[in-house]
């Protein structure tokens, strides 16, 4: 043996082998994915109380203790970027909660003043991140796809095992872990451009490179199956502006190509299965088929590791030439060009002809009467929805509050006064034309000076080629931050998914690190590492941050006050069922005291009356239930619910002209109601009898 031979090759006896600590890049990784993906299942579908509030408290600790974190840090007087836009959000929250004061629905203002707040100090903690971690953004970016895959592949599940993870399910669509389809659809809309970055970059390691292949391929599928027209067509959205601004595109039609093509395929073969495409298919043929299903899973996604492994080592023993790049690069451009060209030639061959098309599908699209689209795949290419309608009741209702709006949340109580359908629907999906329901002309200003904002933030931080702005590997993912926000804000216009913090948390930090980056360094200038402060940052040195301490301890107060705002209504619904349960045993003066106390934690809800009046009730105090009720209409004389709520028990305590009286205002607000109706025809019918 030479005696230059490396022993150390081999384990020494007695010695410890030492274990290769994980890199700071994979913790920060697995960290926003795990906390992406943990806001998407505690959260849900963002309409139940509870969920929904330990979220918020989340947001708001996690973005109160990054500002108070970098207030005491902060040494030097930094530029804060994006802190117009952050002021602007903040201003849109208040002005949220002040629409407390003229809401039809106020308890539901408060409740989405508690969301906005804590979306706009997720917003603010993605700037503060970008400051002072700049050198983090891959693995904000590696964050989203990790989580929109663990979501995905954990809605694919439900359909492979349902009988035990999905036994109530009766819907053949995917929803977990949302309850709802087209969240996850957007999951998987925003988890396609993180893919194709993964897949398509030129730095990191070809082993998790090839990641983006699979990740892209479950991303389509989770898609398809979730028959999500919105999340398509939010999707197509962000792939035009990731290969119209990245210069990876090449790359990324290789990812989208070989992922998106074979799930396009699977899908396919999911829709040929009478099992897996029908909806109420009983547990043992669904998990038959579903067993099936999961194995092709399997196939794809081991068959599309391998496929980007070879492509990723292909790619780089055998590069492409420049001349290549140049040809294939226009043949792409020519192949897009031509596909919209296309689509016109084959409308113009169809009966309408192609202005008789586009006439037909705007009319299908804006009719409020239009036909529906059925609950299977055919809806993939259907162009009616009853969202035409939900925007037409929007519309009338701010028409008639112009200005101010009938208050955040208010949307589905006003809408009682001016549908034309008996449905109860809480949401107008559509951002747009939500806001201008519940906030008026005021909320639509206020989200177009964020949007402003925002834009001239996020243009700030990618610069424009023209001024010399170069493709680095930070900019390549600053446009991939930018193409998650597209998406998102794309899918928002059309849909109530901003409800849904699992879908809105990834894109509001997203938006929040593009608009706090700042100018990217040149080419000559060093990369930021870790712990270096951001290099755009303009310092001035030996400036101090006045009263660092004080600033620092009024947001600790703004973040506890924010945290108490969001507790208080779970406070009081978890003391209105506890009162509830005292009655049933009996212990009325308990009852009434525990109801007493739901009152003062959230005095703006009228269930705590109706709570009062069933206490009362079986109590058989016929005077204090009448008052409890008229409480109701005194808090929210503009909710049709209350004044129904007081018609029912004047009817049923024998006094049908006080139900009259009750139903006049009761039929004003929702003159379509079946209960209101029925009472009221009960109700004179015992006056007429009376005589």
């Amino acid at each position: 043996m030479s005696a230059h031979a490396a022993p150390a090759d081999l384990p020494s006896l007695g010695r410890v082998a030492t274990v290769a600590r994980p890199s700071a890049a994979l913790l920060w990784t697995l960290g926003f994915g795990c906390v992406f993906t943990a806001v998407a299942f505690v959260g849900g579908g963002g309409l139940d109380l509870g969920p929904a509030t330990t979220v918020e408290i989340g947001l708001d600790l996690a973005g109160g203790a990054l500002i108070v974190g970098a207030i005491l840090a902060g040494r030097t007087a930094r530029r804060v970027y994006g802190a117009g836009a952050m002021w602007l959000f903040a201003a849109f929250a208040a002005l949220t909660a002040v629409s407390v004061i003229w809401s039809v629905q106020p308890s539901d203002s408060w409740l989405e003043a508690n969301r906005t707040l804590a979306y706009a100090l997720t917003f603010a903690g993605g700037i503060v991140l970008a400051r002072e971690a700049p050198a983090r953004w891959d693995a904000l970016i590696g964050g989203v796809a990790l989580s929109c895959a663990a979501i995905c592949g954990w809605a694919l599940l439900t359909k492979v095992f349902p009988g035990a993870l999905a036994h109530d399910e009766t819907f053949a669509r995917l929803r977990a872990p949302y309850s709802y389809w087209n969240a996850i659809g957007l999951t998987a809309a925003l988890g396609v451009p993180a893919g194709l970055w993964v897949g398509a970059r030129r730095h990191g390691h070809a082993i998790i490179n090839a990641l983006g292949y699979p990740a892209v391929g479950v991303s389509v599928v989770t898609l398809l199956l979730a028959y999500s027209r919105g999340a398509l067509l939010a999707l197509v959205f962000g792939l035009a502006v990731w290969l119209w601004l990245v210069p990876l595109r090449l790359r990324g039609v290789a990812v989208l190509a070989v992922g998106g093509l074979t799930g396009l395929g699977v899908s396919l073969w999911v829709f040929s299965q009478g099992a897996l495409r029908h909806d109420n298919v009983a547990i043992p043929a669904r998990a038959m088929a579903g067993h099936r299903f999961g194995f092709i899973l399997a196939v794809m996604v081991v068959g599309l590791y391998g496929a980007g492994l070879a492509i990723g080592f292909a790619a780089a023993r055998h590069p492409m030439s420049e001349i290549a790049r140049r040809r294939a690069g226009i043949a792409l451009i020519a192949l897009l060009c031509a596909m919209p060209v296309a689509v016109a030639v084959g409308l113009a061959a169809s009966q309408r002809g192609l202005t008789g098309s586009i006439s037909y599908g705007f009319d299908q699209l804006t009719d409020p009467h239009s036909t529906l689209p059925g609950n299977d795949p055919s809806r993939l290419s259907a162009i009616g929805s009853v969202r035409a309608r939900y925007w037409n009741d929007a519309l009338n209702e701010w028409k008639e509050h112009p200005f101010k709006g009938v208050g955040a949340g208010g949307f589905g109580t006003a809408r009682t006064r001016v549908r034309t359908d008996v449905l109860s629907v809480q949401h107008a999906h559509g951002y747009l034309v939500q806001t201008l329901a519940d906030l008026g002309i005021l909320g639509l200003a206020a989200t177009l000076a964020l949007l402003a904002a925002w834009l001239a933030a996020a243009l700030r931080t990618i610069g424009r080629r023209r001024d010399g702005a170069v493709s680095t590997p930070e900019r390549i993912g600053m446009l991939t931050l930018l193409t998650i926000v597209v998406v998102f804000g794309v899918h928002s216009l059309i849909d109530w998914t901003w409800f849904i913090p699992g879908n809105a948390v990834p894109a509001l930090l997203c938006a929040g690190w593009l608009a706090g980056r700042g100018p990217l360094p040149k080419p000559d200038e060093p990369e930021p590492t870790a712990d270096a402060a951001p290099l755009s940052v303009r310092v001035r040195e030996g400036a101090r941050t006045p009263l660092p301490a004080a600033r620092g301890a009024l947001a600790v107060v703004f973040a506890l006050a924010a945290v108490w705002a969001a507790w208080q209504p779970l406070r009081a619904q978890n003391a209105g069922d506890h009162a509830l349960a005292l009655a049933e045993q009996g212990q009325y003066a308990a009852a009434r005291a525990a109801a007493q106390d739901a009152i003062d934690r959230n005095p703006l809800s009228a269930d705590w009356y109706f709570d009062l009046a069933v206490i009362d009730t079986a109590a058989g105090n016929a005077a204090r239930t009448r008052a409890d009720y008229q409480r109701a209409v005194q808090l929210q004389p503009s909710n049709p619910e209350t004044w129904l709520a007081l018609a029912q028990y004047e009817l049923d305590s024998g006094n049908p002209r006080g139900a009259l009286a009750a139903l006049g205002p009761e039929l004003y607000l929702d003159p379509r109601s079946p209960e209101a109706i029925a009472t009221f025809l009960q109700a004179r019918a015992q006056v007429q009898q009376a005589g």
